[in-house]
């Protein structure tokens, strides 16, 4: 990219843009996340044909999106953001108008493209923000992408509870955030390539410096995607809680993940993406622990928050350590959201097939295995630690403008 320079405060003013388009992006998640059961019924389909269509959001993703680095060479950060930040936001009306399973698969499959080109190109622009600032910034973006999520959330569960139809409450969705998406994406840094830089390519598996740092972020999101989509079962049949309780635990994993990534930036800032990570680590073994030792609810739900707390922060800085790590930030970023996607897939179904096999026990037996893998890896961050701590200051401190 360009080594053009920005004033401090247009530096400052960017880093809060990005930080509403991160809660757009998550709006759009959460609002469809609720409507999930209207959705199936309308297209009349069974649970497994509904998992067979889901599973289309994260095959368009990881096809999709190496093409944002494109994308964003050819028409520079600001423009390409609100084009892909667009199409993201429209997508959300496709799942409701698809009467049945082949087009419910096509639906998916173009809201998981326009989710992943969009998720790779706001990441690429947080990092240059935090490259720009010196000090870590992507937790917070990323609690910023939690706190939208619970957002169009609690909008969704209102709109199910009124009995909207999910075509009109998607349709009013998709235009509020539409317009926000294009009012905040018109407020970041416009960032063009250098003239001899070359494009990247379309289509590029993971660069090396990428494969690493995915395997963390894997670990996470496992861990993750096992919890948000199994901790009420768990509560439910393993330890007999009420549909309320077990709703209730879910509710508190992501709410532990958003004041977690929010908070996580100071953090990170005073001892170092190594060392957060390693700690979160411990606490998301802790956590899992406290899962498959539970003999009372209230065990098991402390056990999902402690392992939402340790696993936040460890996503936004492997998105920050590829970005980093390489001359080509969409390309890695690109990479490591592959592989985070992926992971994202392969929890849900492989969770259930152990529990299937032997119990639901044994299956967060798994997840506290991978969780150890946080603490033991977490050294392939160091270059997001080097950021954090102070090795790009020396850059943002060039930047002209007032000093803080």
């Amino acid at each position: 990219m360009s080594d053009v320079g920005f004033a401090r405060d247009e530096v400052r003013r960017a880093r809060y843009a990005v930080a509403a388009v991160f809660a757009v992006h998550g709006a759009v998640t959460g609002s469809f996340a609720t409507r999930v059961p209207w959705v199936q019924d309308h297209a009349s389909l069974s649970a497994g044909q509904l998992g067979f269509a889901l599973a289309f959001t994260a095959l368009g993703a990881s096809c999709a999106m190496p093409l944002a680095g494109r994308i964003s060479h050819r028409f520079g950060s600001r423009t390409a953001l609100r084009g892909l930040m667009a199409l993201w936001t429209v997508s959300l009306v496709l799942p409701s108008l698809a009467p049945g399973l082949f087009t419910l698969c096509l639906a998916m499959f173009a809201y998981g493209a326009s989710a992943g080109m969009a998720d790779v190109a706001m990441n690429a622009l947080g990092v240059e923000v935090e490259r720009l600032l010196g000090k870590s910034i992507m937790s917070g973006l990323h609690g910023m992408w939690s706190a939208g999520a619970l957002a169009g959330s609690a909008a969704g569960t209102l709109a199910a509870h009124i009995g909207a139809d999910a075509r009109l409450h998607f349709a009013l969705a998709a235009a509020v955030l539409t317009a926000l998406g294009a009012l905040a994406g018109g407020r970041v840094l416009d960032v063009q390539p250098a003239e001899d830089e070359e494009p990247p390519p379309r289509f590029a598996l993971p660069p090396r410096s990428a494969l690493l740092i995915g395997a963390v972020g894997f670990c996470a999101v496992f861990a993750e995607g096992a919890s948000l989509d199994w901790s009420a079962v768990f509560l439910r049949d393993r330890l007999d809680s009420s549909a309320g309780l077990a709703a209730a635990s879910t509710t508190g994993f992501m709410l532990t993940m958003a004041v977690a990534r929010i908070a996580g930036d100071a953090v990170v800032n005073r001892y170092g993406a190594v060392r957060t990570v390693r700690a979160g680590g411990f606490l998301a073994v802790l956590g899992g622990l406290l899962i498959v030792t539970a003999r009372h609810p209230a065990t098991a739900m402390g056990g999902f928050a402690l392992m939402g707390f340790g696993i936040a922060v460890v996503v936004p800085l492997c998105f920050a350590a590829a970005g980093h790590a390489g001359p080509n930030p969409s390309q890695a970023i690109a990479g490591v959201a592959t592989i985070t996607y992926t992971s994202g897939l392969v929890a849900p179904s492989l969770i259930g097939g152990v529990a299937q096999l032997t119990s639901l026990t044994v299956s967060f037996c798994v997840v506290c295995a991978l969780a150890c893998g946080l603490t033991a890896f977490a050294g392939v961050l160091r270059t997001a630690e080097r950021v954090a701590g102070g090795d790009v200051s020396r850059q943002a401190a060039a930047v002209p403008g007032p000093r803080p």
